[in-house]
């Protein structure tokens, strides 16, 4: 039962090949920013990236004929509920034409094409792509009706890490209260109720705490002065919200590593920008107990920067007395991808159709 998977990141293709839930392939596909730049729009990429893919198959010896399901990273389609997607020609169409750019846009299309290359009945799936949307309705009201409150997290590894809680603690995610924050170069906390994310910052946005990359929630009514001031244009603003905001905007850097060496050196700039962080997704999950009216089973911290024990410490200090905290460092993206196709081959999970 071997398994392809896809994850397209913004300079680089990951791929990977799973025999049932052993992994026998891993490769990391660094694409050159210059030769990036040549695409006007992300879809642009799709047949350098797929060639990639297939030219890093054959120089591993890694036969198709072999390959009995492929999955990849889902992108931003519509709002749908959790699960694994079979991608069709539906799928397809509002790929190449997104409701927003993004790399992993390319996930399910490069899986879907090389799929069809195999042949032999072999499909191509997404699995519990950013666009998740399990929210209760009345978290969705804002405060203005043009201004809806959406669902865009990183469902794949929320959903993967809290099944790992679950399963080493023999209970069922189903059965579960959890706070799940997942932190890297965006943050998002989500609260999982009885297996569903019934409230979440909208991550794609730059809602929520502030992160390596994005500025979080703004003060509303500075946030229009700022856009009306004649100082940027649109796509620059859009552009300090995400990709030049938060750790970028305050210390020039997105890296959490050296953010903590400077601080080691004494930096007090960096130390108090670095405990804001830690103290918007304290902020955040505390406001996520009260979304689950106080009965929390376990809160969970996960992605690149639950590694950095400085900035989990800070948190911890926090929140500890909401209910315990397991930290899973990592994003644990292809073996996640992994374990929902082979719930596929196994017939242990259905597949559902994109509409």
């Amino acid at each position: 039962m071997k398994i392809l998977v896809i994850n397209p990141g913004s300079t680089s293709t990951k791929i990977a090949v799973y025999k049932s839930n052993t992994n026998v392939f891993l490769k990391n596909i660094e694409h050159n920013s210059e030769e990036l730049s040549k695409y006007k729009k992300v879809v642009d990429q799709f047949e350098f990236r797929k060639q990639e893919v297939l030219d890093e198959l054959v120089c591993a010896d890694c036969s198709l004929n072999d390959i009995k399901l492929v999955i990849g990273r889902g992108g931003l389609l519509k709002p749908m509920e959790s699960g694994v997607y079979r991608v069709n020609d539906i799928m397809i169409r509002d790929i190449i034409n997104p409701m927003a750019e993004h790399v992993s846009n390319l996930g399910g299309y490069i899986a879907k094409e090389i799929a069809d290359i195999i042949g032999n009945g072999v499909q191509a799936y997404i699995a519990d792509p950013s666009c998740v949307d399990e929210m209760d309705d009345i978290a969705r009201l804002s405060g203005l009706p043009e201004l809806p409150r959406k669902s865009f997290l990183h469902t794949l590894n929320q959903k993967a890490v809290a099944r790992r809680y679950a399963t080493e603690f023999n209970k069922k995610y189903e059965d579960l209260n959890l706070i799940v924050s997942h932190m890297g170069g965006g943050i998002t906390v989500g609260a999982h109720s009885y297996g569903r994310i019934i409230d979440t910052n909208n991550g794609l946005d730059g809602d929520g705490p502030f992160s390596a990359e994005r500025a979080g929630s703004l003060p509303a009514g500075q946030l229009v002065d700022l856009c009306f001031s004649g100082k940027y244009s649109y796509s620059e603003i859009r552009k300090l919200l995400t990709g030049n905001g938060g750790l970028v905007a305050y210390l020039k850097t997105n890296n959490a590593v050296e953010v903590e060496k400077m601080i080691q050196h004494g930096d007090k700039n960096a130390e108090l920008v670095y405990a804001a962080m830690a103290y918007q997704v304290a902020q955040n999950i505390g406001a996520m107990a009260t979304v689950l009216k106080g009965k929390v089973d376990a809160i969970l911290l996960t992605g690149g920067l639950a590694y950095n024990k400085i900035f989990t410490a800070m948190i911890l200090e926090r929140i500890s007395f909401i209910s315990k905290v397991y930290i899973y460092p990592g994003e644990n993206e292809m073996k996640a991808l992994a374990m929902n196709g082979l719930m596929i081959l196994k017939g242990e999970l259905k597949a559902r159709e994109y509409e």
